[in-house]
């Protein structure tokens, strides 16, 4: 065991000893196991990270939006709003393309595969 693991193990050992994992949310209940199956391997420590942090990266943002702005637009009966939210699905549309552009993601098939597994949590 590395000198790190040790020390990683003591401490826990005196937190356990004082009493500080006594009362944590969900003490005496199984963990739930999150399925990242649908996140690419390499993907998957940053997900976690920032799903955490309660931040989607902006990309995903944009993605939602349009989502929402796309349903509004169906819904929409007003020409004038219609025409209003249909300008708007088409800036952030462009918008995530350019981004998707920018950083290389727009070819990629590991995110296209992660792209529409995202998609699908959306939309749900």
């Amino acid at each position: 065991m590395g000198m790190f693991s040790r020390l990683a193990e003591q401490k826990i050992a005196e937190a356990m000893a004082k009493g500080e994992f006594d009362h944590l949310p969900g003490a005496g209940k199984p963990l739930v196991m999150e399925d990242l199956s649908h996140v690419p391997e390499d993907l998957r420590m940053s997900y976690k990270l920032l799903k955490n942090a309660g931040i989607l990266p902006e990309e995903l943002q944009l993605r939602q939006e349009c989502i929402k702005l796309h349903d509004l637009l169906h819904a929409c009966r007003e020409a004038g709003e219609k025409e209003r939210i249909s300008r708007r699905l088409t800036e952030k549309s462009l918008r995530l393309r350019m981004l998707l552009e920018e950083r290389g993601l727009g070819n990629s098939p590991v995110f296209y595969e992660y792209e529409s597994a995202v998609r699908k949590r959306l939309e749900e």
